[in-house]
């Protein structure tokens, strides 16, 4: 049995969960709303103030999906509640980001500054050298992220780029000269 498909999510007050057919969960809180059509194959029920999901059989693939399934609703009531955040740190000289509005601006060493649009649902913050998504859906908030990230990755020599706060980078010894 799935040790996390097993536990049951708590639904905190102020939140209300619909499960409506071919298992479209509704997640309505404080912070927002989000829907997300989940495996078919899942049983979803809500007992009081409790849903839990059950499988229909021990095919790998339902075991898969059960532990799955339980932790996409899961993330859905905590967006609601909490939200999710992701802090990314710009490091190098001259790498700097700037806010505008709903536009990121960062300077990374290119010939043009590098501007990004914040996606519907998602905000993000500048301070200092810490660039701050947040948001209600973790994947949205994970991916922007992610994408921030790859418009300059950091680079293992000197360590600079965009990062994110909790990432550690393998640093690489430069070269050395002829003797």
């Amino acid at each position: 049995m799935s040790r996390i498909g097993r536990m049951p999510i708590a639904i905190p007050a102020g939140v209300t969960v619909d499960i409506a057919e071919n298992n479209k969960v509704t997640v309505k809180g404080p912070k927002g709303t989000l829907e997300r059509v989940l495996p078919a194959e899942m049983e979803i029920k809500q007992e009081g103030a409790e849903v839990i999901v059950t499988r229909p059989n021990d095919l790998k693939k339902m075991k898969s999906l059960h532990g799955l399934t339980r932790t996409l609703i899961n993330n859905m009531v905590v967006g609601v509640t909490d939200g999710f955040t992701k802090e990314l740190e710009v490091n190098g000289v001259g790498y700097r980001a700037a806010k505008s509005g709903k536009k990121l601006t960062l300077s990374l060493g290119y010939s043009h500054p590098v501007e990004m649009e914040d996606p519907e649902g998602l905000e993000s913050k500048v301070d200092g050298n810490k660039i701050i998504v947040s948001g209600i859906d973790k994947e949205k908030v994970g991916q922007y992220a992610a994408e921030i990230r790859s418009k300059r990755g950091p680079e293992p020599y000197k360590g600079k780029g965009i990062k994110y706060v909790d990432e550690t980078i393998r640093r690489k010894v430069g070269k050395t000269g002829k003797k």
